[in-house]
Order: C-alpha cells, then structure tokens, then sequence
C-alpha cells in the first residue's frame, strides 16, 4: 500500500496514544487507523478487545493494549454484548503520560480521560449507530435478549455518548453525511476529512463480463436484501461477495441466477470489481469504500441516492442512484443503467476515485491535529 512518510517519527515528538474501539478484523476503519498510525509511527494503541491473526502484518506488530473488556469472558468474539460496559472500560484507561491522544470513533472509543494539558482528537466514522439513527433496525434484527435490553440500556448510552463528545478537542468526520450526524447528536462542529483509499491497488480490464456485483457485510443496515430480491426477479446475473448474520437466509432464498461468495482475497476482489458490469451499492452509508474502490477500477455504480455515496459517485457520469431502498427502485435503476451504459467513461470513474487518495487524507488529517495543538499552547 501507498503511504506518506511518518510527520512524527523523531522521539521528540508528542508522547501518542490512538484509541480504536475494537480490533478484529480488517474493515474500512481499521484500514484508516493503518494510515493514522504510519503517520505516528511511534503511537501506541488501546482498543477493547484485539485479534491479532485478524489484522494486517503492520497493525498486527504495534504495541496494542486492551481495556478490561478483553478480560471478560468470551470477549473476541461477543465484544458488542458488553456495549454497556465499554464507557467505564475507556474512563479506567490510565493515558496520563500521553501528551497526544486520537480516537477512531465508530464504536465507543472517544470517551477516555486525558490530562488537561493533553491533546484529544476524534476521527468519526459515524456516531454509533445502534444507538442513534439506526436503532430500530438493529432493534428489529436483534435475539431476543437484545431485543428487551436496548430499551433500557440506550438512553444512559446516549447521554454518556453526547457527554462524552465535549471531552475532544477537535472532531473530523469522514463525510459531509456524517458531519451532520455529529451536529445532529453531539451537538459539535466537525472538520471532513474523507478517508484514504490506496486508488493505486486498483486496475480497469476489457474483460468486463455480464454479472453485476454486490459487496459488504452482509448485515442488516447494508441491506443486501434488496440486492437479492431485485435480482430474483429480474433474473438478471448477481455475484455477491460478503459474510454475516444474514447469509444463510439469503443463500436460501437466492436463486440460480445469483452467485454468493463468503470470502475473496483481495486479488480476487480487485478482479471482481474490474469485471463486473457494475456495483450495486444498496447501504445508506457514512461513507463507503467500496463505491470508490469499484471507479478505481474503471467500472461504473449503481447506489442508493443517501449518505457517503452522495459526496464519492457522480450521477450521469461514474454511476446512477435510485431512491427508495427497495427492489423495485433498484429494478428501475438498472434499466436506467442498460440505456446509460453506453454513455460511460471509465477514465472520469478513476479520476474521481483518485481524488480521494491517501496524500489528501494525510493532509487533511495532520492539519486539523496541528491546530488543535496550537490551540492547546496557545
């Protein structure tokens, strides 16, 4: 992968810690907090629970520490059953030797005590969303256990969540969609800084072949659903790349048509996204990597018209939206694409995604850690 050379690597520089909110895999954020900490190299970093064997060579070798989270039982692999735990986990972090501390703000990471003469900034990827905007879904989708808990538990989790907000010194979110979730829940100002997609990894093909593509974890909130439903009917072919809660009932239900892959690697990822017709992109997302990393390869998106994928594709020129999230939208939006496909350039689709590389983030992000720093002298 690309990356800038590290802006505080001399042992003069600020003593760092980054905390992430769990590490047990390597998802968009954790790819982010990669680019975090090769820009502070000497950083060490405190998360609730951690899987080494799940992260990338570079993270898997960092100092990492955990919160008594890890302790509990079970905790790698049940980590969000302690939810209502994690707020007394951070606040029990001792980060009093750090003169410089970044929180990665997804799940609960941003509520850690600092010294007064410390230096805390948040990056957000999203203000949890089980507790706010997405509540219900999650609600909905929920055991039974969880189902009776969530009612009780999320209003003091939405207190200390807000409460805790006013502890960092200067806030950047990873979208404009997110910018104004931080405004709307924590009632805080936020600086964007979009997150860095190494565009470089990604290569165009004339091997295009007749299946779209679906991408993701396949989670409720993402709702893969639509994807399946409007591919029943369509008959149209569907390759679906992705694990989670809800496969089983969607391999069920999925026709022939429609071609389910549990895991790629990222060669076979970057293949697929070269060869596919094009991307459907059926989440409400914070951002959304996966839209970026498909006009990297020079294909076009087909994406529901909210959130991240708002500000990354650019209708009529690198994909289409549609706008209601359901498959009879996503029906529309496809025969949309068959008379607009000609239309397509895939050269505009990978000048847009380079906009987004890692040099711009590195900028971004270590000018609005330099202010907060100035400010702090001040």
């Amino acid at each position: 992968m690309r990356y800038l050379p590290a802006m505080h690597s001399s042992k003069s520089g600020p003593r760092t810690a980054i905390i992430h909110y769990w590490l047990v895999g390597m998802r968009g954020g954790e790819r982010v907090l990669e680019h975090i900490c090769r820009l502070h190299p000497n950083a060490d970093i405190f998360t609730h629970v951690v899987d080494r064997e799940a992260l990338s060579p570079y993270l898997r070798e960092r100092t990492i520490k955990t919160s008594f989270i890890s302790r509990l039982p079970a905790a790698r692999r049940h980590y969000q059953k302690y939810l209502p735990l994690m707020p007394l986990a951070l606040e029990a972090l001792d980060l009093g030797s750090y003169d410089l501390v970044i929180s990665a703000e997804a799940g609960p990471a941003k509520g850690v005590i600092v010294r007064p003469d410390a230096t805390h900034v948040t990056y957000c990827h999203s203000p949890m969303r089980y507790i706010w905007d997405q509540y219900h879904l999650y609600k909905r989708n929920a055991g039974l256990a969880s189902r009776l808990a969530m009612p009780m538990l999320a209003p003091g989790l939405r207190l200390w969540d807000t409460a805790s907000a006013c502890r960092t010194d200067r806030i950047m979110a990873n979208s404009r969609f997110v910018q104004g979730r931080v405004a709307k829940f924590w009632g805080r100002l936020s600086t964007v800084v979009y997150p860095p997609v190494d565009v470089s990894l990604f290569r165009p093909t004339d091997a295009i072949q007749d299946h779209f593509l679906w991408v993701g974890q396949l989670t409720a909130y993402k709702r893969p659903d639509i994807a399946i439903d409007a591919f029943n009917r369509s008959g149209l072919p569907l390759l679906v790349i992705g694990d989670g809660e809800m496969r089983a009932e969607l391999a069920a239900r999925a026709k022939p048509n429609i071609r389910m892959i549990t895991r790629a690697s990222f060669d076979e990822l970057r293949a697929a996204y070269a060869s596919a017709r094009a991307l459907v992109f059926t989440a409400e997302e914070d951002f959304g990597l996966v839209p970026i990393e498909m006009m990297a390869s020079g294909r076009p998106v087909i994406a529901y018209g909210r959130g991240g994928a708002l500000e990354t594709v650019v209708e009529g020129e690198t994909g289409l939206f549609f706008h209601d999230q359901t498959p009879e939208a996503l029906i529309g939006a496809i025969e949309a694409f068959e008379a607009w496909i000609s239309h397509f350039d895939p050269s505009a689709s990978i000048r847009r995604a380079a906009s987004f590389n890692p040099e711009a983030f590195a900028a971004g992000f270590q000018r609005v850690v330099d202010a907060a720093r100035s400010e702090g002298r001040a």
